[in-house]
């Protein structure tokens, strides 16, 4: 299948009100989609099913999943997508809007020092109106500006449309080996600058890094944990941390999931209350932002001898079972012609709240760049 039928599938299916996701992993050149035979909402509650998974911050909340018996699914391999080019436009940041995150972010400061939460993560949505609202032609701009993330356009008429280019792994299971990252700490990328980062950034990636390895301890034989390193996300850096991890026999996904999302990187520490906090301050709901997606529960299967010729290869295939998904960040939401753009940031006990406003407007430049 070549890249203009594989689009003109997808622009069908749009059109025709039914649902579908099509999405790249980081540093890949395939685009993969799904896209479901009819308008049914499918839910996942066991994390058991196969298919296409878009979960919630909050799993109280619907996780919806397009059932692999149910989806055409087809992918094609390429490096760059043709689309019309555009200026952007900057977003226009309101007084009231400031003010309104710089009182949030002071208030989860005055919690953390008053000894409630470590850490909170604390986000806002803001609105911009849109001349080109076709979904395709967003995701294609992302797809050619960040190759280091997971770049996608999810859709289904019952739930709502987003479209997203999140660096940030929530976890990988192939077979029994389980990788994660921490994520946290955000600046400007600026060419040929040395990198310098403080102490509360190092501090806010070091309780997500404990964090997640404490969490995984009840379900891993042995866990490797990496150097901080400083990877690069479009326009910004962050600091990151590998974990790679042996599942026990007897792990189960859905347990791992709930032990881990959301993580202190979304949500804050510890997670109980910074999750309660979120909920009755940010005076808006995120569904899916700071949910994840991706893959689930998909069968692979790999032969151990490449020579096409051996007639045992299958004797010695390995399958296994494998799921990736992300976590829902550096994302909007398309409604009519607005999209609703959302953006959060970490805040400890040393935060500046002009600095963490500052930090959101910043990101707000990922999705940005592909808007017009």
């Amino acid at each position: 299948m070549d890249s203009i039928s594989f689009f003109d599938a997808l622009e069908q299916q749009y059109k025709n009100n039914l649902p579908f996701v099509v999405y790249s992993r980081p540093i890949n050149s395939i685009i993969k989609c799904w896209l479901q035979e009819d308008d049914s909402v499918y839910k996942s509650e066991t994390f058991a099913e196969s298919g296409f998974l878009f979960a919630p911050f909050d799993l109280k909340q619907n996780s919806i999943l397009f059932p692999k018996e149910h989806c055409l699914y087809s992918e094609i391999t390429i490096d760059n997508l043709d689309v019309e080019d555009f200026e952007s436009t900057e977003i226009l940041q309101s007084k009231k809007e400031r003010m309104q995150h710089i009182d949030l972010v002071s208030k989860g400061i005055d919690s953390i020092k008053n000894k409630d939460l470590q850490k909170v993560v604390l986000s806002r949505c803001e609105t911009k109106s849109l001349q080109d609202t076709n979904p395709l032609n967003i995701f294609k701009r992302l797809f050619n500006t960040y190759a280091n993330a997971m770049v996608y356009c999810w859709y289904h008429p019952k739930v709502g449309l987003w479209i997203g280019a999140t660096p940030e792994l929530l976890l990988k299971i192939e077979g029994k080996r389980l990788t994660t990252i921490s994520l946290a700490g955000t600046q400007p990328y600026q060419e040929d600058k040395e990198v310098s980062w403080t102490n509360k950034e190092f501090e806010e990636q070091q309780i997500v890094t404990d964090y997640i390895t404490e969490q995984l301890k009840p379900y891993a034989s042995n866990i490797n944990v990496s150097e901080v390193d400083t990877v690069r996300a479009g326009n910004l850096l962050h600091l990151k941390t590998r974990i790679i991890s042996v599942l026990k026999d007897d792990a189960d996904l859905k347990s791992i999931i709930e032990a881990l999302h959301p993580t202190p990187a979304v949500c804050g520490f510890s997670k109980a209350k910074a999750k309660d906090f979120i909920l009755n301050n940010e005076n808006y709901s995120r569904e899916y932002y700071t949910g994840f997606l991706g893959e689930l529960n998909l069968t692979q299967s790999r032969t151990r001898n490449t020579n096409r010729r051996n007639v045992e290869n299958n004797a010695y295939a390995v399958v296994k079972t494998q799921s990736n998904f992300y976590v829902n960040l550096r994302c909007m939401q398309l409604k009519d012609s607005n999209a609703n753009i959302y953006v959060g940031g970490g805040i400890t006990k040393d935060s500046n709240p002009e600095n963490e406003w500052e930090e959101t407007v910043n990101k707000t430049g990922t999705i940005n760049t592909v808007l017009n």
